[in-house]
């Protein structure tokens, strides 16, 4: 089980560059970059580990010298990141509720991506609206209280807004009832809001009664064959 950092699917992306300037200045301004690692701070937004490209350099109005090619920064917020897709402008930047309704739940995390769900288009429910966007992987929390609760449990699908208007481009965080995941070759995409409630119960062998009754606790292969006639074994 990963701390504070894992490896990550690496994705090309712009970075807003006030994010390395304190927001002091740079507004409007981008910096080419790799994602290639993600933090999670308890409390906090997702953030990314990004080794910069150096790429600007060759778009037009970009600075011909290459000073931030290879330069790394840790911990750069999701709401920082552009996609590196063709864009008509820059995507207008999002809150922080937004972006990631929920925050890190846990120092304690895993990363994966769910395979049979990352081919198709995702529907994103963002402000009240459904917008497009392409699944990259989840971040999964654990060993904390709120992140073990099974009424409170968010998982963090990590995806980039493909048809959102003035926020396409954008990074976005989103827990599963934020989403909904379509593959017209597998199943129908359903309309409308599930009827689902959050789970109050933990299931578990230990906690019910019978673990202290060893005749059940210990009812394995090895132990003696009760109701035995005949050969017959019931």
């Amino acid at each position: 089980m990963a701390y504070l950092i894992s490896n990550i699917p690496q994705f090309k992306c712009w970075v807003r560059k006030e994010f390395t300037a304190n927001h002091q200045k740079y507004h409007g301004e981008y910096l080419h970059a790799l994602a290639i690692g993600v933090n999670t701070l308890p409390d906090r937004s997702l953030s990314f580990q990004v080794v910069f490209t150096g790429c600007e350099t060759d778009f037009e109005g970009y600075p011909d010298e290459n000073v931030h090619g290879g330069a790394m920064w840790a911990r750069m917020p999701i709401q920082a990141l552009v996609a590196d897709i063709p864009l008509q402008e820059w995507p207008e930047p999002m809150e922080d509720h937004l972006a990631q309704p929920w925050d890190c739940m846990s120092h304690h995390h895993s990363v994966v991506t769910l395979d049979r769900v990352s081919s198709s288009p995702w529907y994103c429910k963002i402000g009240g609206e459904f917008f497009l966007g392409k699944y990259l992987f989840t971040v999964d929390y654990t060993d904390h209280s709120i992140a073990d609760d099974p009424a409170q449990h968010k998982q963090s699908h990590v995806l980039y807004l493909t048809d959102a208007g003035h926020w396409t481009g954008n990074f976005v965080a989103l827990p599963n009832n934020r989403v909904r995941a379509t593959n017209p070759a597998l199943w129908r995409t359903g309309e409308g809001p599930p009827d689902f409630s959050p789970s109050q119960w933990v299931h578990s062998a230990e906690q019910h009664e019978s673990y202290i009754d060893p005749t059940i606790t210990f009812d394995n292969l090895y132990s003696e064959i009760i109701g035995a006639s005949s050969g017959n074994i019931q």
